[in-house]
């Protein structure tokens, strides 16, 4: 083994799924220094190892109690943890586990790229050969390319005044994706889901607060002049009226005449108490995007984060335990009927949705409502590796409604499906970091 190569530390029960991490980090060029299992080995030993990583086997034998007896490894902030689940280890064989050895070998930062090492970076035109021609047949005639659609520089919208009598105008300017074309080199349009030539642009045309603007209803008023020409009070002995308090009467009263008429009157409005929250949706290859994500976001972060985390085996319980050494934030496991509490992370089974009622959110049985059931304007929802793409369209709606929404980054990413399909609609993307950043500036 290269002495050179990334020092990892490999905590697994003895067996297959252990035999198989270990060929598998062998082949990503890591640099095994150790391996314990953790229900005997030794804390010291691993931290007198010098592991710039260490890679927990997680199944049902290894309980919370056991990972504990290693929490100054876990907790320490120069070794990079990765955990992996053993049934998924052993089970995978072939292109699977090919594509596993090169999202660990990125993992370790042993590789910038999770491309096979023949993947070109780029899909040459590939022109068909033509026949050969028959004889006394006319030459062929080349054919030119098709014309390739050229996206605009920009797009420009013009939002005139709301006030019949402005004359100014506001212009947007929008910079385009890209132009998506479904159409072949005839011309005609091919059969797809969406309309020919559809685009997505960019969501969230917010503004700097992050939040539509907002139209105040103007209301003119106009002061009818009652002033009365005489006052009498009986009873009293009033002096003679002088000239200049009355000339200042009038110009206070034409003064205030004025600004009556020039004021603005705002529209009473209900503003619905803020109770969102960020939801996040993960699966195959999650673990380590969701501990990152939460290990970034920073700490008295004040809404809910509800975690689905998909796993075969099922132990959220475990999860649990996992995710709270990656974050100060309270980590708890979500329980029907449970109020959803702000700067809390709660991990949620499959089976669990969440409803919207006047005192915030509260979790029920119904899973088919977790993302109906979210406040669109004070929510966030994001994918990250092995989420589920059948969701998308769901997610995309709560972004037309005002929700945040993001993917995580191709680049790094173990199963590309639905962070690549929300991606082209126009989400933003990045690494587990940067979206707890992007999180933190709209909420902090």
């Amino acid at each position: 083994m290269n002495d050179n190569a990334r020092r990892v530390v490999l905590l697994a029960r003895p067996g297959a799924a252990r035999d198989r991490m270990r060929e598998a980090l062998d082949l990503a060029g890591a640099n095994i220094v150790l391996e314990a299992d953790p229900a005997t080995g030794d804390q010291a030993a691993v931290l007198a190892a010098q592991p710039e990583a260490a890679l927990v086997m997680l199944d049902p034998a290894t309980a919370d109690e056991a990972l504990d007896r290693f929490d100054g490894v876990l907790s320490n902030p120069r070794i990079e943890i990765l955990f992996e689940e053993a049934e998924l280890a052993v089970g995978r064989v072939g292109w699977d586990a090919a594509r596993w050895v090169r999202h660990l070998r990125a993992k370790l930062g042993l590789s910038d790229t999770v491309l096979p090492p023949d993947r070109a970076t780029s899909v040459p035109e590939v022109v068909p050969e033509s026949p050969a021609p028959v004889a006394g047949s006319p030459e062929p005639v080349a054919k030119s390319p098709a014309p390739v659609a050229e996206a605009p520089a920009k797009w420009e919208l013009t939002l005139s005044d709301l006030d019949d009598g402005g004359s100014s105008d506001t212009h947007l300017e929008i910079e385009p994706v890209g132009v998506q074309s479904d159409t072949d080199q005839s011309g005609k349009d091919q059969p797809g889901t969406d309309e020919p030539g559809t685009d997505y642009p960019p969501l969230g045309l917010e503004d700097d607060a992050g939040s539509a603007p907002t139209v105040i209803a103007k209301f003119e008023l106009e002061l009818v002049d009652d002033t009365p020409t005489e006052i009498v009070f009986e009873g009293l002995e009033m002096a003679p009226d002088q000239a200049s308090d009355a000339s200042r009467f009038r110009d206070d009263m034409a003064d205030l005449h004025s600004r009556v008429g020039a004021m603005e009157l705002v529209q009473d409005r209900t503003v619905a108490p803020a109770h969102g929250a960020v939801l996040v949706l993960a699966g195959i290859g999650g673990p380590d995007a969701v501990r990152q994500l939460l290990g970034a976001l920073p700490e008295g972060f004040p809404r809910a984060v509800l975690i689905q985390q998909r796993l075969d085996g099922g132990h959220y319980d475990k999860l649990v335990a996992q995710m709270q050494r990656a974050t100060s934030l309270p980590v708890k496991l979500a329980v029907s009927g449970d109020t959803v509490q702000p700067a809390t992370i709660y991990i949620l089974p499959p089976s669990l949705g969440v409803h919207d009622y006047e005192q915030g959110l509260a979790f029920n049985d119904a899973p088919g409502e977790l993302l109906t059931g979210l406040p669109a304007n004070d929510s966030a929802v994001l994918m990250l590796s092995g989420s589920d793409p059948a969701q998308v369209d769901a997610v995309m709606k709560l972004a037309a409604n005002g929700a945040l929404i993001a993917s995580q980054a191709l680049d790094g990413c173990y199963d590309v499906a639905a962070p690549a399909a929300l991606a082209s609609r126009g989400a933003q993307s990045g690494k587990p970091q940067e979206l707890a950043r992007r999180l933190a500036q709209r909420w902090l």
